[in-house]
């Protein structure tokens, strides 16, 4: 499985703002995201959309506004992150729940014990890591 770069760049982004919503001003703007994480802004604009349809982000408009995180870092998780904006957390497709795929091989497979291991093995490392847990024990840097 490879991590995307809109995952990547998502996250960056989720970092920024939970870095942010220790401080006064916890409303970041997208240009000032995009300029500091160096992230093209339209790029961005798209990534936080989903992020917002999906309850982590919320967004103020006016001339102070910009987006900001709908719950404290220590409450998201980053495999909540990460399955708002990937297609898939799979290692691999036989493990889909998908009605559409169905695997040849279901019934005589030898290797599935190992790709249902590594899936539940991500999906504990990724229940157990919070947004706080990225930010270290610097948790008031300055933007």
């Amino acid at each position: 499985m490879k991590i995307s770069k809109k995952t990547q760049y998502g996250l960056r982004a989720m970092v920024y703002l939970a870095i942010a919503f220790g401080s006064d001003s916890k409303i970041c703007s997208l240009k000032q995201i995009s300029k500091e994480e160096n992230i093209s802004f339209d790029y961005l604009e798209k990534i936080v959309s989903d992020l917002e349809k999906n309850g982590l982000v919320a967004s103020k408009r006016g001339s102070r506004g910009g987006y900001f995180l709908v719950r404290s870092p220590e409450k998201i998780k980053i495999g909540e992150i990460m399955r708002v904006l990937e297609k898939t957390m799979l290692p691999v497709e036989c493990l889909s729940k998908e009605k559409e795929y169905k695997c040849p091989r279901e019934k005589t497979c030898k290797t599935i014990g190992v790709w249902k291991k590594i899936q539940e093995s991500l999906d504990d490392t990724l229940s157990s890591i919070t947004l706080a847990d990225l930010l270290g024990p610097n948790k008031k840097k300055k933007l």
